[in-house]
């Protein structure tokens, strides 16, 4: 799967260092040089992790993080800090909801590693709840499926008083085949959480 990558600087110099040290990465990168055009940036494009300065003109990191975080929790985010404070690295972890901290100059190694294990956690927990999604959808077609044989086995007469007061459900063939689908989606998932590399 191919991640989409938000670098947040306001030094260009950074931004393309950045960029150099990830071309080899299976990303696409967007870069934006503040908290204003990150935002556009995030309203505007699915972005699954942004890498984010703390000092930029106008809005702190921390404090844009907090905001992605309200209002697009599964993105992940770091941050980045050339004057590591006290009160930034707290508002960056208790608001921002942080994955990592780092501290300019920070090893681009390690950077680089941080990254791709915190899209790798992003993806397992997106396919975590897919399967809940899948099972919970599963559990429903199964209650409807027993609804349908108790009331095959009623009277013509008690199957019309127990449709008009829990409502028709699913015709069985009809019914057998969404059981199917959501059958062949489960094993699909849990195939790839089989895949997922360990950290």
């Amino acid at each position: 799967m191919r991640h989409t990558v938000l670098l947040v600087d306001d030094e260009p110099k950074v931004l393309n260092a950045m960029q150099r040290l990830l071309r080899d990465e299976p990303y696409e990168i967007l870069t934006a040089g503040n908290a204003e055009e990150a935002a556009d940036v995030v309203r505007s494009t699915p972005v699954d992790l942004i890498v984010c300065d703390e000092e930029m003109p106008g809005m702190p990191g921390s404090e844009f993080l907090a905001k992605v975080a309200r209002d697009y929790p599964d993105i992940v985010r770091i941050v980045l800090t050339g004057h590591p404070t006290l009160p930034a690295a707290l508002r960056a972890i208790n608001e921002g909801r942080v994955y990592q901290y780092f501290t300019k100059p920070c090893n681009q190694i390690d950077l680089a590693i941080a990254m791709r294990r915190a899209l790798e956690q992003k993806d397992l927990m997106d396919k975590s709840r897919n399967l809940l999604e899948a099972t919970r959808r599963q559990s429903a077609l199964i209650d409807e499926a027993r609804v349908l044989r108790r009331l095959r086995d009623l009277s013509h007469k008690d199957r019309t008083k127990t449709i008009a007061k829990e409502g028709s459900p699913a015709d069985l063939p009809e019914l057998l085949d969404e059981m199917d689908q959501e059958v062949a989606k489960v094993q699909a998932l849990l195939e790839s959480l089989q895949n997922v590399p360990q950290p």
